[in-house]
């Protein structure tokens, strides 16, 4: 590796881990409004995700002309490759994290449902795969990564366990309604936000080992 090849690819991990780090930060915004019914904690999501959709740009400018100029090969390539499609999933983290808060100050404006929902345990799980999906990104573990897309079963099983729930709510109290399709949409947002840790988690392991593992059914 040329030594401005290594210089440019540091450059552009170090932006990466920059707009992880403020995808963090939405979630965690979104985490604190669902656990005080504050609309104040959402006021931070606008100006995050406008730094976020700034950073996503800067990125793709640097790494195309990365391509260009030096041609990588191999891991580097790799590496690369996976920079771009990570930073589209980040992206998507700052969306996802902005329809949470949207939806919130609809719930907030009827009464509490009297149901039986997990989403603290569900923001908790999904902020520790995406901060460990982040940190397999910076050291280039697939082992690490590799546990992070198993993690993704509990968001799945609290996701089915909330529509279930709210679906059930829905049928017994017509009043129910907007409330619990905001809920059900929060939920749906929280499980993205993990698919899409899972996915950095995915191009961890095709960096590292020089394996797409996304479909394993084709695999078999």
């Amino acid at each position: 590796m040329t030594d401005h090849l290594h210089r440019d690819l540091t450059k552009v991990k170090e932006q990466v881990l920059a707009m992880g780090g403020l995808a963090e930060e939405a979630l965690q915004s979104a985490r604190s409004a669902l656990q005080s019914s504050d609309p104040s904690s959402l006021e931070r999501l606008r100006g995050i995700e406008l730094r976020i959709d700034t950073l996503q740009l800067q990125i793709d400018d640097q790494v195309l002309k990365l391509l260009a100029l030096h041609q990588p090969v191999a891991g580097d390539l790799r590496f690369a490759m996976a920079a771009m499609k990570i930073v589209n999933d980040l992206e998507r983290v700052g969306d996802l994290a902005s329809t949470i808060g949207e939806r919130l100050l609809i719930v907030m404006k009827h009464e509490p449902l009297l149901v039986p929902l997990d989403f603290e345990r569900m923001m908790a799980h999904t902020a520790n795969m995406l901060a460990r999906s982040l940190n397999a990104f910076v050291t280039l573990d697939s082992s690490m990564a590799r546990q992070v897309i198993k993690d993704d079963d509990l968001i799945d099983e609290i996701n089915r366990t909330h529509f279930q729930t709210l679906t059930a709510e829905m049928k017994r109290s017509s009043d129910s309604v907007d409330a619990a399709l905001s809920l059900l949409s929060i939920s749906r947002c929280i499980e993205r936000i993990a698919d899409m840790s899972t996915n950095i988690a995915e191009d961890v392991v095709f960096v590292a080992e020089a394996t797409d593992i996304r479909h394993p059914k084709l695999d078999a």
